[in-house]
């Protein structure tokens, strides 16, 4: 097969890692910011345009389930570009998944409506979902392999959570982009306004096109390919070598239920007829917290360079776990400043400790020729969990959907496995990067690669 010519050592050349983070931060950006328009409509817009409004109950709870959906497909997507990215390279799968995304959400904004077509309508819009699901298993486990291998060994945390920071770009330019049509009249944000968001996702592919085409392999990743070559079955010889890490990251991924149910099930209590907030004032929240986890993400990874892995993500799995209970409580109250201020300090400062240096400590416990194929099957998993936390947190929220202390007691013990996880691990923030992952290799009895 046909690989990148290594260079003489792993060494990226001046400028690539800051030409890496770029192309990830820009890319994740304009990836999720079509994922996480589907959130927004999800909670605002689909139980009535794609459900059945008689029993809004039911609706909300259905339309929130296909929110679900696409974290479920994703370990199915996880070990197919997992696979194809160890087998090779990073940058094909970088590209691959940005354009799926953008296809696939534009789909969405063309779909018909329920009153239209009938219950084929919600069919349709869970295969777009799923398609969504398969794009998003590689997106982060190829930019984050990308900036790790080209980052200087000494800041691998700093320029690896700019993915995460371009993830965050991402919900931030969705929730601006839906402040204003939330704020339409019902008859037009249900007709056509809803549409526009997801329209808008085919100039998202064309500008991450351009940006991501140009970047090039990792120096380790060519490396490895000219030398002792690419993996044959990358899935066998990760669970040989590497399963209890791969665990780890299962259990780690859990946090991300945080960012779920803060995104989604929060947006629906708060703008529900138990508490009353409008529409557009819980997106300013979202936004405002999101301005704040831009800045902070990269502060908090560049500490976990200094300080250690982990640490800094035990402090983000911890804090998150106190800092629910805050934020719902705040909305109960149906105090918009106390929301707004409790949902800054939730999501854009606690949040952000873990979710700014898991694209690091994750990566680091893996070597190259799995690297990729480890994180993506790893997170993917626990992402699914944290996926259908929302729908699990709507039935654990009573019939009436306001039972928040339980919904905070569910959010908290979803941060227990990632403690866990983040006590059992190795610190690797010193490690050469050429020795990541070394530690837990076994030697295979069988030759399991392929030399160029």
């Amino acid at each position: 097969m046909s690989v990148p010519a290594a260079p003489h050592d792993a060494a990226s050349p001046p400028g690539q890692p800051k030409k890496a983070a770029t192309a990830a931060w820009i890319g994740s950006a304009l990836e999720y910011y079509d994922f996480f328009i589907y959130g927004s409509a999800a909670a605002l817009i689909f139980p009535k345009v794609f459900f059945d409004e008689s029993d809004p109950a039911t609706a909300t709870l259905l339309s929130l389930a296909t929110f679900g959906v696409a974290y479920a497909a994703r370990p199915i997507g996880a070990l197919f570009l997992g696979h194809y990215g160890d087998r090779v390279g990073r940058k094909k799968i970088m590209v691959f998944t940005l354009i799926l995304m953008g296809v696939s959400t534009f789909l969405i904004g063309c779909l018909p409506t329920r009153a239209q077509i009938g219950t084929l309508a919600p069919v349709l819009l869970v295969l777009c979902r799923v398609l969504q699901g398969i794009s998003a298993a590689g997106e982060q486990a190829s930019a984050n392999s990308m900036t790790l291998e080209h980052a200087p060994p000494h800041r691998r945390g700093f320029f690896t959570s700019f993915t995460l920071s371009g993830t965050q770009g991402g919900q931030l330019l969705a929730t601006l982009v839906f402040i204003p049509i939330a704020a339409l009249p019902e008859e037009h944000l249900l007709s056509w306004g809803w549409r526009v968001p997801f329209w808008l996702s085919i100039a998202v592919a064309v500008v991450g096109y351009v940006i991501r085409r140009k970047l090039d392999e990792t120096p380790a990743f060519a490396q490895q390919a000219t030398g002792e070559g690419v993996v044959k079955l990358p899935l066998a010889v990760l669970l040989r070598e590497h399963w209890a890490d791969v665990l780890r990251v299962v259990a780690g991924a859990l946090v991300a239920s945080v960012s779920t149910i803060f995104t989604v099930w929060a947006l629906a209590y708060a703008t529900s007829d138990s508490v009353g907030m409008s529409r557009s004032s819980m997106l300013w929240v979202g936004a405002l917290a999101n301005v704040v986890a831009l800045a902070a993400i990269p502060l908090w990874a560049s500490l976990s360079d200094r300080i250690g892995r982990r640490p800094v993500f035990l402090i983000g799995a911890a804090g998150s776990a106190a800092a629910m209970f805050l934020y719902l409580w705040a909305i109960s109250t149906g105090s918009y400043p106390l929301a707004l201020a409790s949902g800054i300090l939730a999501f854009g400062v606690v949040y952000s400790a873990a979710n700014g240096v898991w694209p690091s400590f994750y990566g680091e416990m893996f070597s190259t020729r799995v690297r990729l194929s480890g994180m993506a099957i790893g997170t993917q998993i626990g992402f699914a969990v944290a996926g259908f936390a929302v729908t699990f947190a709507a039935e654990i929220a009573g019939p009436d959907g306001d039972d928040w202390l339980s919904v905070a007691l569910f959010t908290a013990a979803l941060c227990v496995p990632p403690v866990i996880a983040a006590l059992s691990a190795r610190e690797t923030a010193k490690v050469p990067t050429e020795q990541l992952g070394e530690g837990t290799r076994k030697e295979a009895a069988q030759p399991e690669t392929v030399t160029a």
